[in-house]
């Protein structure tokens, strides 16, 4: 059979429109390579979702082999789907620049600043050859979702400030109190880090950002050595802290943190501290943002059958980020990540259901799922 040019050109068009429509996905799959638009591996780690004006941009860190090489955008309009966007902030060459190539960026979160039309970007920062010493937090800025972020600075916060719910003066009638009674307690509960670090700064290193109703933004991190988690006011732009912050569960060594709110209280998802093994995920609630957040344990339920890994190990996954979903009240997108550190940028991704029930946080595994999942929940509210 001939076939001029011409319709040749016509048949691999008709051929490539075939596949990519049968490509586009309408579920999430846990735990398997994660596609783009293109076919890659979407490669967008530790990562959070910003909303916007009816598309979703999901950012996070670009793996190679070792550190992140800077934060990678993709654009999606039902969250199945994603485009990759490119880089919207790269690590430099310049030698002694915060993020100089071989810095550590981990946890990039964007929110949306609507007195200024900006883009905010705060992530975590490690200085290039200093291993996790820095603990920095970070923060960039763009006129436009899909970048470039301009990089404005790293620091540690809150320095010479002492927490809203532990000021200096009950640090140091807890702390002789437990040196004249000989009771034990961990350095975590007592705040010794706190108070060796409010010179220079508090610790910032796992982290999310949050935006309530009224406009507020908030960058909730791990510190102390990663032994208590900080919930910090930005300012109004967003690009700096208020020095209004307070200790969420002292001393119970919590990081990778993610945020929610369902009928005025506040839902905190968190992981425990070991590395790149997984542990048991926590929760916690509280009636402000300020707290006081009460500890209700593990939210996970069911096994993951690729590896039978169950509550236990999360699944083989780490939180990091509550995704609500619009139009579902109570109802979010619970994203964690499973890490392979010897191959980082294969890290896969889990992104399940979360609910409200009873005034807590429950995380469902389902290995093949879309958002009507939702519309066939029974809970009591």
């Amino acid at each position: 059979m001939y076939m001029n040019n011409k319709m040749i050109v016509c048949a691999v068009l008709l051929v490539s429109c075939f596949f990519s429509v049968v490509s586009a996905s309408d579920s999430f799959v846990s735990y398997e390579l994660f596609p783009d638009t293109a076919g890659e591996h979407i490669n967008a780690h530790g990562a959070g979702v910003l909303e916007r004006e009816g598309e979703y941009y999901l950012y996070g860190e670009c793996k190679g082999r070792g550190n992140a090489r800077g934060v990678s955008c993709y654009k999606s309009t039902d969250l199945y789907n994603w485009e990759n966007m490119g880089m919207v902030l790269t690590t430099v060459d310049t030698p002694g620049d915060d993020i100089e190539r071989g810095c550590i960026i981990e946890r990039p979160k964007v929110i949306y600043n609507a007195k200024t039309g900006k883009y905010v970007m705060w992530f975590h920062l490690e200085l290039r050859g200093r291993g996790y010493a820095a603990a920095r937090t970070a923060v960039a800025v763009s006129n436009s979702p899909v970048g470039p972020f301009e990089y404005v600075k790293s620091f540690r916060p809150n320095s010479g400030i002492w927490p809203m719910n532990y000021p200096e003066e009950i640090y140091k009638a807890y702390s002789d109190c437990v040196k004249n009674s000989g009771s034990w307690m961990s350095d975590g509960d007592i705040g010794v880090f706190l108070a060796r670090d409010i010179k220079p700064g508090q610790m910032a290193r796992d982290m999310t950002l949050f935006v309530d109703d009224n406009g507020k933004a908030y960058n909730i991190h791990a510190s102390e050595e990663n032994q208590t988690l900080h919930i910090c006011e930005l300012t109004d732009d967003y690009l700096g802290f208020t020095g209004r912050y307070t200790r969420v569960l002292a001393g119970m060594s919590n990081e990778a943190p993610a945020i929610g709110k369902y009928k005025g209280r506040y839902y905190l998802l968190s992981s425990g501290c070991t590395g790149w093994a997984p542990n048991a995920a926590r929760s916690a609630v509280a009636p402000t943002i300020w707290g006081p957040w009460r500890y209700e344990g593990n939210p996970c339920d069911g096994v993951n059958p690729h590896n039978k890994l169950g509550p236990d190990k999360t699944w083989g996954g780490q939180s990091t980020y509550l995704l609500p979903v619009s139009g579902k009240s109570g109802c979010f997108v619970a994203m964690f990540d499973v890490w392979r550190p010897r191959d980082q940028k294969d890290s896969r991704y889990l992104w399940l259901p979360a609910y409200i029930n009873e005034n807590k946080l429950v995380v469902v595994w389902q290995g093949d799922w879309s958002l009507d999942w939702f519309d066939r929940l029974d809970r009591k509210n």
